[in-house]
């Protein structure tokens, strides 16, 4: 989890995004998004893939299973 936290943090930064940017790309609250970041909570599935799709990388590089 410690792995999906920072990279989401990266990529959002990468991105130029705030968190409540994000939040509202996955139609979520910013607080709930926050707490992704934080690996206080799991996004689900489908969130999962948004932010996939969001910042154009894959599922298993945001789970930490490849590099790239």
């Amino acid at each position: 989890m410690k792995i999906f936290c920072e990279r989401l943090i990266e990529q959002r930064k990468m991105n130029k995004m705030t968190q409540r940017q994000v939040a509202d790309a996955l139609g979520i609250k910013q607080p709930s998004y926050i707490r992704y970041e934080k690996g206080v909570a799991q996004p689900s599935l489908e969130s999962l893939v948004l932010l996939a799709n969001l910042f154009d990388v894959s599922v298993d590089f945001l789970l930490g299973r490849v590099e790239y």
